[in-house]
Order: structure tokens, then sequence, then C-alpha cells
């Protein structure tokens, strides 16, 4: 489909963020979820997760928060409508949000999120 401009798509993710189970939201500590257009380096990266989990947080204070990047133009190109979109941000945002929480990839992957 075509990139649906950068307000809508930002109230797709928050409408993600939304729909997080409560129990879920209540573990996330400091970490700040961003919308962007493209992973300079990888332009086809959906979800980035740049932080420290909260599984290796032993000595931690005073950091800057966690960021969580979701990309625009990648998610709008590999969708066919926005209903596909929006399913494909709320796996997206789930995905990130996991690394948050300590879980890596193979976990992921072993719980069913390709």
């Amino acid at each position: 489909m075509r990139p649906i401009d950068e307000d809508r798509f930002g109230e797709l993710v928050d409408h993600a963020l939304e729909r997080i189970p409560v129990e879920l939201a209540e573990r996330f500590d400091n970490v700040a979820v961003v919308v962007a257009d493209r992973h300079d380096e990888d332009p086809d990266l959906l979800g980035l997760y740049e932080g420290v989990p909260l599984t290796e947080r032993w000595d931690y204070g005073g950091e800057l928060p966690d960021k969580i990047s979701i990309f625009r133009l990648p998610l709008c190109h590999m969708c066919a409508d926005e209903d596909e979109l929006v399913e494909e941000i709320a796996v997206t945002v789930v995905h990130e949000l996991a690394h948050h929480v300590g879980i890596d990839e193979a976990d992921l992957h072993a719980l069913g999120w390709e």
C-alpha cells in the first residue's frame, strides 16, 4: 500500500500500545516508543529496540530511556491495506516490547511471533 501520513501512522502505533495487556504494560520501565520513516542502515527493518532489557538491569539508574522505533515506510510497503497495517504494527510493537522485558528472538519465535 502507499504510505499513510505520519500523523495517522502515529495514531495506529498509539492504538497498538493501548491494546497491550495491562499486566504487560505495567512492566515497562524507562522506555520511549517513537515513529520514524525508516532505519538508516537497514531500510527493511520494521522496528528496533535500543536499550538495556529489564532482565539485564543490575546497577541501573539515571539512564536515558530505552528506545523502541517503529518504522513507517517498510510497514506500509509490506501491507495491502490499512487493516493489515494495523495488525503488522501491533505485532511489531509487541515484538520490540518483548525485547525490552528480556525476551530474545529465539524465544519470540518459539512463542509463535515470527
